[in-house]
């Protein structure tokens, strides 16, 4: 009887011992099905990106002096040539930035014309825009300034006023660059032009008050600019 108990005993613990022996390999199965297996296959390769040729654009001449109500006329080109590309003319605003006046596209050999008509008087910045293709980078050219002018009538004085005071302080001297006007702000800059000859003086007194007359220069003004007795000159003021 009792060998009999152990015989049971026996094979009731074998038979526990397969049982655990075959859940364990169950779960190591499953947790090998659930776990990823590392790809050995190689990167994908990154798509290339593609590159744009540079452009380099060139002002070959700028009409820089002109009157208003003219056109102020920039020629130039494009590199690599190739017609139709589009390029644009900008004129600096006193408080930064650029606005854009004129559009023009280039001739098969990269050439272009642009011309803005100059409403007002000033010195205006230039520059000259090309905004890029699928094959040519941007650029951009700056064009220096133009001035634009209008008519004035002017005479000079000086003998017989050294030493006497000046509107706008000091006194006038043989020397002394500037001019005489009737309403400009003491020390605003006038540019002015005559044959040629082009100079940027200040207002450094009150005058003149002969009919028809906006501007008196002093004279080292009127000799800078080798100006007569009385005539026109451009102003930009």
């Amino acid at each position: 009887m009792t060998r009999l108990k152990t015989l049971r005993a026996t094979g009731m613990a074998g038979a526990l011992f397969s049982t655990t022996i075959l859940a364990a390999a169950v779960v190591a199965s499953i947790a090998t099905a659930d776990t990823p297996v590392p790809s050995t296959a190689p990167p994908a390769a990154a798509a290339p990106v593609a590159t744009k040729a540079s452009s380099a654009l060139s002002i070959k001449s700028v009409r820089r002096t002109v009157l208003a109500g003219r056109r102020v006329v920039v020629r130039g080109a494009l590199r690599p040539a190739g017609s139709g590309r589009a390029v644009s003319l900008q004129v600096g605003q006193t408080g930064g930035g650029w606005t854009t006046v004129d559009h023009a596209r280039t001739d098969h050999r990269g050439r272009y014309v642009l011309a803005w008509r100059a409403s007002h008087t000033g010195t205006m910045r230039l520059r000259v825009h090309f905004g890029g293709t699928r094959e040519l980078q941007s650029d951009r050219q700056l064009g220096g300034t133009a001035r634009v002018y209008r008519r004035a009538v002017a005479s000079w004085y000086g003998p017989g006023f050294y030493g006497q005071h000046l509107a706008c302080g000091g006194t006038l001297t043989a020397g002394m660059l500037g001019v005489a006007h009737k309403s400009l702000p003491c020390g605003t800059k006038v540019t002015l032009h005559y044959r040629g000859r082009t100079v940027r003086v200040p207002v450094i007194d009150r005058g003149p008050y002969v009919g028809g007359r906006e501007f008196d220069l002093t004279a080292a003004t009127k000799q800078r600019l080798g100006f007569g007795s009385t005539g026109t000159v451009l102003t930009t003021r």
